[in-house]
């Protein structure tokens, strides 16, 4: 279904099972389902930058998981050293900035410098700019969603199951969360509080959105403790949509790839 008729009713969903308290059910998922589910996305998450960081040229990639690591070694011929040499620098650069400070982020040093690089030696690897085009420059103009009885009726199902899923994500993230911070999540509170801030986000044409390991992971890893962090993390992309587009677009695809990689 569009994704902009259909969010809606996901939204409401998370918020009931918010209000319903559903969130505590967490607790009673076994410690080693968690360590699973992280090393599940790890795993996925790294095999998917093999593409970025060897430079390999592919219109596009499968999503599922065995396909997706038979179409590189289809297209290993293609493999740029440039983009390889980029990216272990980068990674280099992660591994060994915490010894020089824990001020400032390796990873903006890594990808600040990868970027200089790339442009002052005209160096022939993939950016942003040339995988994506023009980064926006401006938010989707705003258009309330169809509602309707029939509508609603037949969504319910996969607006059920995406909601089911997003919350198991969210708060599994959650609790990955925890053990990296020495916190503690309250799982109600965090359904609830998707559950109202995705509302804005079907009228912009947005996807149901959970919290997600990954960006976790990064933030925490550069010095993200508390929900500040996740506010400072939007109004810094909204920042860059707006009025830092064309110089986000020259970061390099590779440079992108090895800060996942050591997430």
């Amino acid at each position: 279904p569009p994704r902009s008729t259909l969010f809606p009713y996901t939204t409401l969903f998370r918020s009931i099972m918010g209000f319903a308290r559903l969130g505590s059910i967490i607790k009673y998922i076994p410690y080693p389902v968690t360590i699973g589910f992280t090393s599940g996305i790890a795993t996925i998450i790294a095999v998917t930058q093999v593409r970025d960081i060897a430079g390999l040229k592919m219109e596009k990639v499968s999503a599922e998981f065995v396909e997706k690591i038979a179409e590189y070694i289809a297209h290993s011929h293609t493999f740029n050293g440039w983009a390889l040499a980029v990216g272990g620098v980068s990674l280099a650069i992660l591994i060994l900035w915490p010894k020089v400070t824990h001020r400032l982020p390796g990873s903006i040093i890594a990808i600040l410098f990868a970027t200089l690089a790339v442009q002052i030696f005209d160096i022939p690897v993939e950016t942003i700019g040339k995988r994506f085009g023009a980064m926006p420059s401006g938010l989707p103009v705003p258009r309330i969603p169809d509602v309707s009885w029939s509508r609603i009726v037949e969504l319910i199902p996969s607006a059920f199951t995406i909601a089911l899923l997003a919350a198991i994500e969210s708060l599994l993230s959650a609790v990955v969360a925890d053990g990296m911070t020495g916190g503690k999540h309250r799982s109600n509170m965090e359904l609830l509080a998707q559950g109202a801030a995705n509302i804005a986000s079907p009228i912009f044409g947005g996807i149901p959105a959970t919290g997600a390991i990954a960006r976790t992971a990064t933030n925490i890893k550069n010095g993200g403790r508390t929900p500040f962090a996740g506010i400072i993390h939007a109004a810094t992309l909204l920042l860059i949509m707006l009025f830092f587009g064309r110089w986000v677009s020259l970061i390099p695809m590779s440079a992108l790839a090895a800060v996942l990689l050591l997430v």
